[in-house]
């Protein structure tokens, strides 16, 4: 059977998940509360600082070889893995907590000492922490297998943030909206200079002036500035014990090789949380990022007015987006990054991956994306539920995918890394609320009728399934034609041929 999105299909999950958030609860975080497990429809409200570490060199890694092939992504998670693991020290000694660490990029908050009168306190400790990071990533290289040490910008905010539960059953974990944990993200990744960037926010919470014209994204915190961090906070934890702690971990608890093997179609099926570095997958397929445009604002606009609303925005619009790509066209969602959700989607038999296929199917699939965004909208809206400024950025390339986790034991982090999936993210990243944008390998990759619709820019505004399937099928794109007639076939009125039939007009064939 074809892959196709369904609007009352999307309906009828869209219903049930409204249910899910009918009744919301908000509170303010005290320190008799946990970050484990929060139910869908609570949430709270928590001042904290936020820290975005990014590791700069990911790319050098998976460019270090002409063909992205199995050496390369293994040198790349084991990178990662190296880094995860000294990085996952150092937050347990300092008593700060792990967000998330999605590939290259990790978040953690520092939200103790508790309570508006601690800022000061929270940043400083924040600042030193990160510090530390740098100071330990910088000798957590292995030369016996080409890898280097990371470079690392970091990026700091404060301020209150809604926390939420982020994913589904089996991989729960806390996730904060809000001006400081995306604004400690854009001054991590603003550009590829390493150091220590804070926020004009936190900068007041310490007493150091705050920075015009946009000078907080390029002006990396002094020697003396960290410094004055560092022995305010008193971690109680060096750089030589890290490192040496970490390094003795890592003869008490090798690694080991990063072994692959592919997944059978459909991707769906595929079981990330029984993954570890020697039952590791790769195979080709499309990486797909679509983040909703505009949360950061919404959250801000209704975090003390209208908090319910905002979790119920979110689980709606995301969950909707999950069951679109799993459900509607087999696709795996690898894990919700935020108000973003990266994916993966092929078409193709246990041995190779139908290329071809796969561009058209994730070309229906974005459509389905947005279809299902649009529909949360409008579902959202009767409820009487503000929506306005949202949007929906999709972007998707294609290549060779590598997933495993990484971490020990009993606390392993999901990771998918690839060529492929830095693109996919910067693709997503060029659009705007209503666009949809594929890379150039998928746009090479792709039928006649999938390199028509993007034209030479490879990116379309307003694609919804409808778009899609009817511009594909137009041009004489199988996948999209398969998709079309199914819909013909669904949608076609029943010729009623016997007396019986139109006595029981409400039985159901079977």
């Amino acid at each position: 059977m074809a892959h196709s999105w369904n609007r009352a299909r999307a309906d009828e999950r869209i219903t049930h998940r409204l249910e899910e958030v009918r009744n919301v609860t908000v509170l303010d975080f005290t320190r008799d509360m946990s970050l484990e497990n929060i139910p869908v429809n609570r949430a709270y409200r928590i001042a904290a600082a936020h820290l975005y570490a990014d590791i700069l060199n990911l790319d050098e890694m998976l460019d270090a070889t002409q063909t992205e092939g199995t050496d390369c992504h293994r040198r790349t998670l084991r990178f990662l893995n190296l880094h995860y693991r000294a990085v996952h020290r150092i937050l347990n000694e300092c008593d700060a907590r792990r967000v998330d660490f999605h590939n290259q990029r990790l978040h953690a908050i520092v939200y103790k000492p508790y309570g508006a009168d601690s800022e000061k306190e929270r940043v400083d400790r924040a600042v030193a922490i990160a510090s530390l990071i740098m100071d330990v990533l910088k000798e957590t290289g292995d030369s016996d297998d080409k890898i280097p040490a990371a470079r690392v910008r970091v990026g700091i905010d404060t301020g209150r943030a809604l926390v939420v539960n982020n994913g589904r059953s089996g991989n729960r974990e806390p996730l904060f909206l809000g001006r400081p944990a995306n604004h400690a993200a854009h001054l991590a990744g603003h550009a590829d200079e390493t150091g220590i960037f804070l926020s004009n926010a936190g900068r007041k919470a310490i007493g150091l002036a705050e920075l015009n014209d946009g000078k907080e994204y390029t002006a990396a915190l002094t020697s003396v500035e960290i410094d004055g961090c560092v022995e305010r906070a008193k971690l109680g934890v060096s750089k030589d014990k890290i490192v040496e702690d970490w390094r003795q971990d890592l003869k008490d608890n090798p690694i080991g090789t990063f072994e692959f093997c592919r997944h059978t179609p459909p991707l769906r099926t595929l079981d990330i949380e029984a993954l570890t570095p020697k039952n590791s997958r790769r195979f080709e397929a499309t990486s797909v990022y679509a983040d909703v445009d505009g949360f950061t604002a919404y959250v801000s606009k209704h975090l003390e007015g209208a908090p319910e609303n905002v979790v119920r925005c979110f689980h709606v619009i995301r969950a909707e987006l999950d069951a679109a790509l799993s459900s509607d066209f087999d696709g795996r969602r690898v894990r919700f990054i935020g108000d973003s959700l990266h994916g993966a989607l092929l078409e193709g038999t246990a041995y190779e991956t139908d290329a071809e296929d796969t561009i058209s199917t994730m070309t229906l699939c974005a459509g389905g994306l947005r279809s299902s965004f649009d529909l949360s909208l409008e579902r959202l809206q009767k409820r009487g539920i503000d929506v306005a400024n949202l949007g929906l950025q999709i972007g998707f390339e294609y290549g060779p995918l590598a997933i495993s986790r990484l971490g020990m034991q009993g606390d392993r982090v999901r990771c998918c890394v690839a060529r492929a999936v830095l693109a996919s993210e910067d693709e997503q990243m060029r659009c705007q609320g209503k666009e949809t944008a594929l890379g150039p390998t998928a746009y090479g990759n792709g039928s006649a009728a999938v390199r028509k619709l993007f034209g030479a820019t490879r990116k379309v505004a307003n694609l919804t399934y409808d778009v899609a399937v009817d511009a594909l099928s137009a041009e004489g794109d199988k996948v999209a034609k398969a998709a079309f007639d199914q819909q013909l076939a669904v949608s076609a009125p029943i010729i009623l041929t016997r007396p019986e039939q139109i006595l029981r007009p409400h039985c159901k064939s079977r």
